[in-house]
């Protein structure tokens, strides 16, 4: 242990293409002496880290996982050894990434950090499809919830019936197997059937891909297209600007 402690940064990734990254994000991955990258900032994004600073503490459905105590402990250790680390997040490390949790714990052991935001998948993704999340004619608020809760809790903190009554648009995150439970649970609560949603998955990736449909049909559109983890759902009258500009949009799809 050296006699200075390193600092922290819980850096966001943007959404994957590495065009996005932040300055600041694209100098520190080339500075840090070690970064510690979930799954989700994708491969060319990875690639710009030195491969001897590189840590996979991902996390992946039904596979190899890096318990988030071990992620809090290594971070505490590293920085304590005096290293600069970068803890690196798809999309921004403070929107159902853990960062809170994450800062908390830095700051419980002393540890100093920094947050570097990012361009979270729940914007970007969307408006790279050719979704905008507001629209003076559609929606003048935004909810942003996750379809993906901590499965300890007794029940679901997202109350589907109150968002229906809102209106605007819905954001999901991490929502593709969830799916038909919360489409038909905003139907019951009274949201219109053909209400127009959106998948966009791998948003700026390569294999980007969008399933598009209603409530009532966008499960089979989800089947039909073959979208999968990670993608981004878009409920709301502004899931249907898409096919307006669709022609007109360059770059990823």
């Amino acid at each position: 242990m050296t006699g200075d402690v390193g600092t922290v940064y819980l850096v966001g990734s943007g959404p994957g293409d590495p065009e996005l990254l932040t300055v600041k994000a694209r100098r520190l991955l080339k500075e840090a002496d070690l970064v510690m990258h979930d799954r989700l900032p994708g491969k060319d994004v990875i690639e710009l880290v030195p491969a001897e600073a590189r840590v996979d503490v991902g996390k992946r459905a039904h596979g190899d996982r890096t318990p988030q105590s071990e992620i809090n402990r290594r971070l505490v250790e590293r920085a304590r050894e005096g290293k600069t680390v970068v803890r690196l997040k798809g999309g921004d490390p403070t929107v159902f990434a853990r960062g809170g949790e994450e800062m908390t714990h830095l700051a419980d052991h002393g540890i100093s950090f920094e947050v570097v935001p990012g361009v979270t998948s729940a914007t970007g993704g969307p408006a790279v499809a050719g979704i905008p999340l507001t629209h003076r004619e559609f929606a003048s608020s935004v909810t942003v919830v996750t379809g993906h809760e901590d499965p300890t809790k007794a029940e679901s903190a997202v109350d589907w019936e109150a968002l229906a009554a809102t209106g605007g648009t819905i954001v999901v995150l991490m929502g593709v197997t969830r799916l038909p439970e919360y489409t038909q649970a905003l139907i019951d609560a009274g949201m219109d059937p053909e209400t127009p949603v959106a998948l966009v998955e791998r948003a700026t990736w390569d294999g980007q891909q969008v399933a598009t449909g209603t409530l009532e049909t966008i499960v089979d559109a989800r089947d039909s297209v073959g979208v999968e983890p990670p993608a981004v759902t878009v409920i709301g009258e502004v899931a249907g600007v898409r096919e307006d500009v669709r022609e007109w949009l360059e770059g990823y799809e």
